[in-house]
């Protein structure tokens, strides 16, 4: 019979092991996912979620703001995701429940649950699925710069043409003047016209003819110089337009979404509600603005996504897959934007030395950011289901720790974005 020295010891060994196990299957999060935290709780959005790619793996996490406490939980991996019993909010003060493992995409799930939200107690929905479509904003800005590249690879356009030579006579008044500006000013924000969303607010939907009229009641910025304005783009979808005989929208379909196979990405055109499965979005008051008339931003931020969708195309366009060498070259140019922009692209800087490139997009309840390397074979697409963020440094130290495996994921990284408070990014 063992003496009971050595149960003593047997059982202290099992305990070991017990406790190992838990450990192992509750891994502690990565520099990634609690970096994403941080939007939720510096950041103060009600939701986070990312899908990172490099190679042939892929990982998904998501944060979310929980009732009453506001502790955040985030959820990696690359699987089907469970709820792991994340709290429900009863307003008025009622007692939270927990949410049963039920598969995020199920058809159990379809109607996302609500909690208070962490903005202003309006309700909000738990968390964001891997599978959701949102709004994109001023990401679409790549998809738009993309088609005019390839139609000057096809020699029906040329970045050097005035806006005149496709839209004569549009871009006239308060010393505009669509003789003198180029294509090439336009997809760089080199032009100088006025951006018609700082009269709109980006709530006003409008036709592009009525966009581009409110800027040209605006005198222009120094030309040459960089200044970020969604008529800009405005008028490339309108340049699309008339060079192809289709509109922006049918061409990015025809040239970019089709071939890629981007099956969550859409330009809705008129329509309100965005396409199942999607989540709620709020305005930074808490306003739910899930249903948004697209017409608010047009060729500068009407499109639809997915994140899968987005890390597709990204990596295409920097692989090469979607424009010749010289035209990817032009589209990665900042000299003419003074190092600030590239032609519907913009890169940072690191510091760990890595350069990044890509878009963000923010458009009511919505904000989107993508960010790959020059060669597209990393890539990193966040959004949350707000508009505003509220610690600007929170976004770059994201990208750090994606990019930057060895800088401190609670390093005070400096934000360097010429787009900041624009609307549609």
């Amino acid at each position: 019979m063992p003496s009971l020295r050595t149960l003593q010891a047997l059982s202290l060994s099992l305990a070991l092991l017990g406790l190992n196990s838990v450990s192992s299957a509750a891994p502690a999060p990565s520099a990634l996912d609690t970096a994403l935290a941080r939007l939720v709780t510096e950041g103060k959005v009600p939701a986070a979620a990312l899908l990172a790619g490099e190679g042939s793996g892929s990982h998904f996490a998501h944060a979310e703001a929980l009732a009453k406490t506001g502790t955040p939980r985030t959820v990696p991996g690359t699987g089907p995701r469970t709820t792991n019993g994340i709290a429900e909010g009863v307003e008025d003060g009622g007692t939270n429940g927990a949410a049963g493992n039920t598969p995020v995409d199920s058809p159990a799930s379809a109607s996302p649950r609500r909690t208070k939200s962490p903005v202003s107690g309006s309700p909000t929905a738990t968390s964001l699925h891997r599978s959701d479509h949102f709004r994109a904003g001023s990401i679409t800005k790549t998809f738009i710069a993309t088609v005019v590249l390839q139609l000057a690879a096809e020699h029906r356009l040329s970045l050097s043409d005035p806006v005149d030579a496709h839209l004569p006579g549009l871009v006239r008044g308060a010393g505009n003047d669509g003789r003198v500006l180029t294509l090439r000013a336009l997809l760089t924000h080199t032009s100088g016209l006025a951006d018609f969303t700082a009269d709109t607010a980006g709530a006003v939907p409008l036709t592009p003819v009525q966009a581009v009229r409110i800027a040209l009641t605006h005198p222009p910025a120094d030309r040459g110089r960089f200044a970020y304005s969604n008529t800009n783009y405005v008028l490339l979808g309108m340049v699309v337009e008339q060079v192809t005989g289709r509109s922006y929208a049918a061409e990015a379909e025809r040239r970019l979404i089709t071939p890629l196979r981007l099956t969550g990405t859409s330009f809705p055109g008129s329509r309100h509600a965005l396409p199942e499965p999607h989540g709620r979005a709020y305005s930074a008051d808490g306003t739910d603005v899930t249903d948004l008339d697209p017409r608010v931003a047009g060729a500068a931020g009407e499109l639809v996504t997915r994140l899968a969708d987005l890390n597709r195309f990204y990596a295409a366009l920097l692989r090469g897959d979607l424009l010749p060498p010289r035209q990817l070259r032009e589209m990665l140019d900042t000299r003419t934007a003074h190092g600030s922009y590239g032609m519907g692209l913009y890169s940072v800087k690191l510091p760990c030395g890595a350069t990044v490139w890509g878009h963000n997009g923010r458009i009511t309840g919505s904000y989107v950011r993508t960010a790959a390397t020059s060669d597209g074979r990393h890539v990193l697409t966040f959004r949350v289901n707000t508009d505003a963020i509220a610690d600007p440094s929170v976004e770059p130290a994201l990208l750090a720790a994606e990019f930057c495996p060895r800088t401190p994921w609670n390093e005070r990284v400096p934000s360097r974005d010429p787009r900041s408070g624009h609307s549609f990014g």
